[in-house]
């Protein structure tokens, strides 16, 4: 009657017998097996070998046939030993994973569940899965779609993001724009983009792995943007040189850092936070408009790239060579350009 009750009491849809339980069955055998082949081996083979030691030298170095036997058993011995410990090894490093994902998932769940007045928490990431798959999404998992309105919703916060820190720090507002229309840097949003591919398959495991993740990619990106940016435009929107630990200028262990954290915070809370709101835009309605925004970024690009080439040769005084370098001049004078990239420098 009381087993009865017992088992009334599991939920629904949730095994009486925990998942676990026969992997802790068997790992909780393991140290008495491994002591008994440890006194087996020692009955079987340590004292003849070191017996094997200290006898006779054998002939032209070869062993005899009795000698033979005892080395190839020993050696056979030794080689089971060697596949049962790499069989330890992945088996432990398979069960770490499992239990890191298992308690991230149920920290997410918490965490979701947790409202908070001044703030609603991030929805799990496993929950978006979810969600994504029953409504057959047009930004399910990571697609292309997917992956463009992340960079255009990046591009965009990380403007907003860095503006409100440039005030909280300097107490001044100044633009952060990497783009000549509208807030806009597409460093933010390839950075969320590489951060997205790179921790997307460690969304529902421990913040070591987005720690990680965030500080390799971001760094290894945020270089390449700045050599990219020297060597295309002959300018450089960064310096990092008089900071420690700090590479060429472009990239310092105190910004990988920052990289690092910002993978967690990505991952674990703005990601799936952004994903809920894709998860709003009906199938029918997503598709052209993250085409339309596409494209609206790709021109946005071009002019910036036209425009600021043409700022740096207006700065070595180079006059206009055509009506459309004109136009240009007079639509994006220097005055402008300053107001838009306020931090950048053509290396004078």
């Amino acid at each position: 009657m009381e087993e009865h009750n017992a088992m009334s009491s599991v939920p629904s849809g949730i095994p009486a017998d925990p998942a676990a339980l026969e992997l802790e069955t068997v790992c909780n055998a393991i140290p008495a097996a491994v002591e008994r082949a440890g006194r087996s081996l020692e009955e079987q083979y340590y004292v003849r070998l070191a017996e094997e030691a200290l006898g006779p030298k054998w002939p032209n170095g070869e062993p005899p046939a009795e000698s033979r036997l005892l080395l190839d058993a020993a050696q056979g011995e030794l080689d089971h030993l060697h596949q049962t410990a790499k069989a330890l090894a992945q088996s432990y490093q398979s069960v770490v994973g499992l239990e890191d994902e298992l308690g991230a998932r149920i920290r997410d769940v918490r965490k979701s569940r947790d409202r908070k007045w001044y703030v609603p928490n991030p929805p799990a990431n496993a929950g978006i899965d979810l969600e994504e798959r029953r409504q057959n999404h047009f930004a399910q998992g990571i697609n292309i779609y997917k992956i463009l309105l992340v960079c255009i919703v990046g591009s965009f916060a990380g403007v907003v993001v860095e503006m409100m820190w440039a005030y909280a720090r300097y107490g001044l507002i100044e633009s952060r724009r990497g783009l000549v229309y509208g807030p806009f840097n597409l460093l933010y949003g390839a950075g969320a983009v590489f951060l997205t591919l790179a921790l997307y398959k460690y969304r529902n495991k421990g913040r070591i792995w987005s720690f990680l993740g965030g500080f390799i990619v971001g760094s290894a990106l945020e270089y390449a943007c700045s050599w990219g940016q020297e060597a295309l435009l002959g300018s450089r929107s960064w310096d990092y040189s008089s900071l420690p630990l700090n590479l060429n200028g472009r990239i310092c262990f105190t910004y990988s850092v920052f990289w690092g954290l910002l993978g967690i915070l990505w991952i674990k809370d703005l990601y799936p936070r952004m994903a809920k709101w894709i998860l709003k835009i009906p199938n029918k309605v997503g598709k052209p408009l993250t085409w339309a925004l596409t494209a609206f970024m790709i021109f946005n690009c071009i002019v910036s790239c036209v425009t600021v080439a043409r700022w740096a040769e207006r700065r070595e005084g180079q006059s206009a060579s055509n009506s459309f370098w004109e136009f240009v001049d007079e639509r994006f004078p220097d005055e402008r350009m300053e107001r838009i990239f306020a931090n950048m420098s053509f290396g004078d």
